[in-house]
């Protein structure tokens, strides 16, 4: 509802941007979560429709999936054992995902549109 009313309020021809926040449910299954499963899964569709809708107004849409960030949930345990499972060999940090969100928030992003952004690290 918020992306809509921006859209709606939006009078620039250019530089509009709506940046979902997302995860990798797109990827593959997440049993046991169903319900978070399918609401981020939802995004994702919003985010590749709406940016068809917003485009014309010259807003981008899109979205980023930061996969696992240690936001300082993470035991010790939990972030070595996640950290296998990175080709980069750590967990993700908020910088990481904020470095992406700041790029795609700038005019250099400004080409990229419809997507959902992997930025995970490699993780598997």
């Amino acid at each position: 509802m918020l992306s809509v009313e921006f859209a709606r309020r939006f009078t620039q021809s250019t530089g509009g941007r709506v940046i979902n926040m997302t995860s990798g449910q797109s990827l593959g299954p997440m049993t046991g979560e169903i319900s978070y499963a399918t609401t981020k899964g939802a995004i994702d569709a919003f985010t590749r429709t709406f940016a068809a809708e917003a485009g014309p107004k010259g807003i981008t849409v899109n979205a980023v999936n930061p996969g696992p960030t240690d936001t300082g949930w993470m035991t010790p345990d939990l972030r070595h054992q996640l950290s296998k499972q990175f080709v980069t060999g750590r967990v993700g940090l908020p910088k990481d995902a904020a470095r992406l969100v700041a790029f795609l928030a700038t005019d250099d992003g400004e080409w990229i549109t419809g997507q959902v952004l992997h930025s995970t690290g490699g993780f598997n």
